[in-house]
């Protein structure tokens, strides 16, 4: 059984006067001016089911999203999180759970907060902006517009320890399997993780290609293993057998981490073996997170995740977000946040500014086009200030607006997690990024209503 919101609320504590007790209540206040958000949020936890009404007891959509929020702001895991509801009043009257109910699990909130679909935050974003706007807090005249990259929960990607990864997790899949077929199997991790090992400890690139031989070996003799087993259940088992959901899960995972680990082997060979450079957009960077996508900032650091372009308004609030599809040029991405803020708002901003990155005077053209009075690039080198905005006072003072984008970028990765990103797979990620950006704007807009 799931609700929208409970019945009858039950007996909660109260919020404390505390500064940060404050914030909660403002935030649930603002929360509360907009029940649509918590259907929408109930609507993703339902699925396809025909009614809401049946089956077992569960959190309500309006707790589920105040919940991740809770997640976001404090930066909590699941475990910790649980925790703190369970701990801090002021947490428990924000999420709206009773004094005598019980605290979720937190495999409970981690099952409930990976429903909630990218879609439905953005909408939710979209409702916030809304709110802003009537509030008369940001009325989208003036815009700014910036890239930064959040990364993925993975190691930092070596051959080598890619291909150690491929042979300990098809091990583990095959002595899985084994309980079910018999193969004839030799454990290559104590081999593999040597040589590793001492990839990482060689000095030179002559001492490491006979270590990567050997390690390319152990992989390869794994792979062909984890396909044995595969060959070995269809002569096993007949064909409805291997639709029990143990075997049928075991067998995508079989599958899904050999084809993984035969493009690890590939991109070694070619790389150490032969020598050749590899694309970054054929390079697989990680078995786990195989979405991560590599980003070279500025020539000087290489970042493994996505890219991330957002634009914010005087007030601060984040009026947008896109994630990128690989390491698109900034200045193939102003048009298109023109278009998305046009799309939002139902007009073109009266002044844009953007980084240097995205100057170019076929941008310049085409968002003129689109009725933007000013477009302010940082640098931009060939392009007369007349052209850009109507004086040179203009030019400035844009110019200075357009930097304090980075502090909104800086509190984004300090306080809503935009760091690092710790939930698994694209979609996740894009639910993760949306999350942060709905946190750090209720926030925003609570403390002007304080």
């Amino acid at each position: 059984m799931r609700r929208t919101l409970p019945d009858q609320l039950p007996l909660v504590p109260a919020f404390h006067a505390h500064v940060r007790s404050r914030e909660l209540e403002a935030m649930s206040q603002i929360l509360d001016t907009h029940p649509e958000a918590a259907r929408w949020v109930l609507g993703d936890l339902v699925g396809r089911r025909v009614s809401s009404r049946r089956g077992r007891e569960g959190m309500s959509g309006e707790q589920v999203l105040r919940v991740i929020l809770v997640k976001q702001l404090g930066g909590f895991s699941y475990d910790e999180l649980s925790f703190h509801l369970a701990d801090s009043a002021s947490y428990r009257a924000f999420c709206r759970i009773g004094i005598t109910q019980k605290i979720p699990t937190s495999k409970t909130l981690q099952r409930n907060a990976k429903m909630v679909q990218p879609r439905t935050l953005e909408k939710i974003n979209r409702l916030l902006v809304e709110h802003a706007s009537a509030a008369e807090v940001e009325d989208g005249q003036k815009l700014r517009v910036d890239c930064t990259v959040v990364e993925t929960n993975i190691h930092a990607p070596t051959d080598s320890s890619l291909l150690w990864d491929s042979v300990r997790v098809l091990t583990r899949l095959v002595n899985r399997a084994c309980e079910y077929v018999d193969v004839a199997f030799t454990d290559h991790q104590r081999l593999a993780k040597r040589r590793a090992l001492a990839i990482q400890h060689a000095r030179t690139h002559e001492d490491r290609v006979p270590l990567y031989q050997e390690l390319l070996k152990a992989t390869e003799q794994t792979v062909t293993a984890a396909q044995r087993t595969i060959a070995a259940f269809s002569t096993t088992y007949p064909p409805q057998a291997l639709e029990d959901p143990v075997i049928y899960a075991l067998l995508g995972q079989l599958r899904h981490y050999s084809e993984l680990a035969h493009r690890v082997v590939d991109q070694t060979r070619r790389r150490v073996l032969l020598g050749e450079t590899v694309p970054a957009t054929e390079k697989l960077v990680s078995i786990f997170e195989t979405h991560t996508d590599i980003i070279i900032k500025d020539r000087r650091e290489t970042l493994y995740g996505h890219k991330l372009c957002l634009a914010t308004g005087v007030s601060g609030l984040i009026t947008d977000c896109q994630v990128e599809n690989g390491n698109p040029a900034d200045s193939t991405l102003a048009v298109e946040m023109i278009q998305r803020h046009i799309e939002i708002y139902g007009r073109s901003p009266h002044q844009a500014c953007f980084d240097g990155g995205f100057t170019s005077r076929d941008n310049l053209i085409k968002l003129k086009e689109l009725n933007v009075h000013d477009v302010v690039f940082a640098k931009a080198k060939g392009i007369p200030i007349s052209d850009m905005a109507e004086s040179e006072a203009v030019f400035r003072k844009l110019r200075h607006f357009r930097a304090g984008i980075e502090a909104t970028i800086s509190f984004l990765k300090r306080c809503v997690g935009w760091t690092r990103c710790t939930w698994r797979s694209l979609r996740s990620f894009h639910a993760y990024a949306w999350a942060s950006v709905v946190t750090a704007n209720l926030l925003l807009l609570a403390r002007h209503q304080i």
